[in-house]
Formats: C-alpha cells, structure tokens, sequence
C-alpha cells in the first residue's frame, strides 16, 4: 500500500488542473503590473509591416504551414487573418478571434469581402478566446499588455491548443502602460500557468520580438488559485 499513499500524496502537492472547463477572470490573481487600454484594432500601418515582413517572420518562428489551424487572438483589423488564411490554404482553417463588437464586424466585414472560406470569426471573452476546436499554432500580435488578466486568458487559451501546439507573442519591449511587454515579464507569466518558452527572436525591420513558447504538459496547469503573480519588474 505505500507506493499507493506516495502517489495520492504526490498528486495532492502538486496543486495541477486537470479540468478543461474554462475558468473566470475572478478565480485567478489579478496581474501585478499596468494593463494598457485597447486604443487600435491595428498596431501600425499596413504598409510598414508589409516592409518588415511581420507575417513572414511570424510564420517562419512558428513554422506555420498549409493544412494547420491557427487562432488569431485579437485579431483586430484582421491584418495577419488574411495573409494566415493564404498561408495554410484551403485545408486550413483561420480562427480570427476578437472581443470588441467593432472590431468583430470589422473581421466580418473583411472576410466577406475577400471571399476567405478558411477563416472563422469567433467572439472572445477578456479571460477566455473561445476557439471552438484545438489548434496547432495561436498568435498575440502586439496587444498581450492590453489582456485584463494574463493569467485567466492563458490558462483557458490552453484547453484550445494540441499538445504539440506554439504560441506566439510579438511585442515590443517596453513598460505595458506604455503598450509593451518586457520579455522577461512575458516570460515569468507564461511559466505562471505551467507554459515553457521555446525561443525568442528579435524581429526586423523595428517590429519588437517574437516570443514562442509550448503549451503547459498534462497535468501540469497549476490551479487558477495557486498561480503567483509575477512583479511587474522581475530581478
């Protein structure tokens, strides 16, 4: 029987979920640094990231490839949705995911237009994307220091990627009341909720960093109430 009583005891301090029912914003600590405003639903113009080939080096970080699911987490105007539905084509599917009712029929608006079969627009929650199946890549493209709380947001997004899924954040590195993200700010609240990194890569052409990490093994998401906080300036 003490093999037993060692696992059973095992299981209890290790404090992990195994739920996939997504969980509310109040079950979670509250971020220990500023949440900037949503003041876009476009970071910079179109043809300054066209120049810098933003989408490019996101799908090349990523690897990002024909037949793959991929949700566009604040989608916004859609910039990266259509050039992402080019990219995994017509066996792939696009999920462009936003939660302000503007923006949502912006994306609606712009995926009629353009004809793209492969894209879903899908209404999201300030803690929870909504992605209604799992998806092999997702990406926060400069609007992470506007999510209301991190944590709640990146411990549901988990319940919607494949065990092999990527996440990829494009930020810029600065204070997030000044529309940024530190990295290792970045870093310390994604190991929060039991996500590892992967790489991070300095982008060209001015656009800040992209930062990759894989999502948290079974087992291992902490639960909602025992996440700590990371300071908004970690040593």
């Amino acid at each position: 029987m003490r093999p037993l009583v060692l696992t059973l005891s095992a299981l209890v301090a290790c404090a992990c979920s195994r739920t996939t029912e997504a969980q509310p914003a109040s079950a979670f600590p509250k971020p220990d640094r500023p949440v900037a405003a949503i003041v876009s639903p476009a970071w910079t113009s179109g043809p300054d990231r066209d120049q810098a080939d933003e989408t490019g080096q996101l799908v090349r970080g990523l690897g990002i490839r024909p037949g793959m699911s991929v949700a566009d987490i604040g989608a916004g105007s859609g910039y990266h949705t259509v050039r992402l539905s080019a990219v995994v084509g017509p066996d792939g599917r696009v999920f462009a995911q936003d939660i302000l009712p503007r923006h949502l029929e912006m994306l609606r608006t712009e995926v009629a237009r353009r004809g793209l079969s492969n894209v879903v627009v899908v209404e999201g929650a300030p803690d929870d994307p909504r992605i209604p199946r799992r998806v092999d890549r997702a990406i926060l493209v400069h609007m992470y220091h506007e999510i209301e709380n991190p944590y709640a947001l990146l411990w549901n997004l988990a319940n919607a990627l494949k065990p092999e899924a990527r996440v990829g954040v494009i930020d810029v590195d600065r204070t997030p009341d000044r529309h940024g993200t530190p990295p290792a700010l970045l870093k310390c609240e994604f190991e929060a909720v039991g996500y590892r990194q992967v790489r991070q890569i300095r982008l060209t052409g001015g656009g800040g960093y992209l930062a990759v990490f894989a999502p948290p093994r079974a087992g291992r998401r902490p639960e909602p109430d025992k996440i700590k906080p990371c300071a908004a300036s970690p040593p």
